[in-house]
């Protein structure tokens, strides 16, 4: 198989983030050569990971040691706060990628009695937008805990 150059991380400056994901929420801040989004969906506590990363690289396995490590300690760092700050019984976390071929991670915070529950958030037709109060008091408080970090 041969993999798309460069093999990993891409200046910032040449990184251009998917119009589907910049329009689907709110952007929190860059770590780790990612950007962290909330998504615009107040059913769940839902974020999302954007490596920056060159385009035709779309899961986890294509990058290069120190890109994973920095992806899968930012999926760690992003579901402690997802558990701390919104307690959720269970976290959801994936690369899917099927609509958007950009590299993302879901991580997603679920509740038994959330609209979708059991079955995936990814797949429900109920979409719910955040007030803007709410939304300003998610994207705070994650700054808050990255700041610290």
């Amino acid at each position: 198989m041969i993999l798309p150059e460069p093999f990993g991380k891409i200046s910032s400056m040449e990184f251009e983030l998917n119009p589907r994901l910049a329009a689907g929420g709110f952007e929190i801040v860059r770590r780790l050569g990612c950007r962290v989004l909330l998504k615009n969906e107040a059913n769940f506590p839902w974020f999302i990971l954007v490596p920056e990363v060159a385009e035709g690289i779309e899961d986890l396995h294509q990058l290069d040691d120190q890109m994973f490590h920095e992806v899968t300690l930012l999926i760690r760092e992003m579901s402690e706060f997802v558990s701390g700050y919104f307690k959720p019984e269970k976290l959801n976390v994936a690369c899917i990628g099927n609509m958007v071929r950009q590299m993302h991670i879901h991580v997603v915070g679920r509740f038994i009695d959330d609209p979708a529950w059991p079955g995936v958030v990814w797949a429900f037709d109920g979409k719910l937008r955040y007030d803007e109060t709410r939304a300003e008091e998610i994207v705070a408080a994650a700054r808050d805990y990255f700041t610290k970090l």
